[in-house]
């Protein structure tokens, strides 16, 4: 009895796939509404200039970041359900997920692509006054110590 309530227990995990799902689905609709949102003011301001253009690109790569963090969201959910729930759930060829390290993997892989767009971010709207290259070091030793961590599970398997 309580060997099948233990193994029933997996799918409590619904719980946390049902939130993550929610709250990816949440930020691609507003991050949509937002990009929306600016590109009607920006036509409908009748101005053109390389200051708008640079706020537009600015904007833009924000929302790239916020996409991003919503899609590695639904993929953390999506492998979440099919690691604890139904191991038969199909998945996209470059999803893959045999054990809870893939999905780690595939977090870590993402954090780097949403700190890489974080820095382009700033790089774009630089002005000048924050110290861009102590930021952009700092970038540069959190991703080098995820890759490390990447190359290092890469040998273990």
């Amino acid at each position: 009895m309580l060997t099948r309530l233990l193994a029933l227990s997996r799918y409590f995990t619904i719980v946390a796939v049902f939130g993550i799902l929610l709250a990816s689905a949440a930020l691609l609709v507003y991050e949509g509404l937002v990009v929306m949102t600016a590109l009607f003011e920006a036509a409908t301001s009748g101005a053109i200039s390389s200051k708008l253009a640079k706020v537009l690109a600015v904007g833009l790569i924000e929302a790239v970041d916020i996409f991003l963090i919503a899609i590695v969201a639904h993929m953390i959910g999506l492998g979440l359900y099919r690691l604890f729930v139904d191991p038969e759930l199909p998945l996209p060829a470059w999803l893959k997920l045999r054990d809870l390290d893939d999905l780690k993997n595939n977090l870590v892989s993402s954090v780097i692509a949403v700190l890489s767009v974080l820095f382009l971010r700033e790089a774009v709207g630089w002005d000048g006054q924050r110290d861009l290259l102590r930021f952009g070091g700092a970038l540069a030793l959190i991703i080098s110590a995820l890759t490390l961590y990447l190359v290092a599970k890469g040998r273990k398997d």
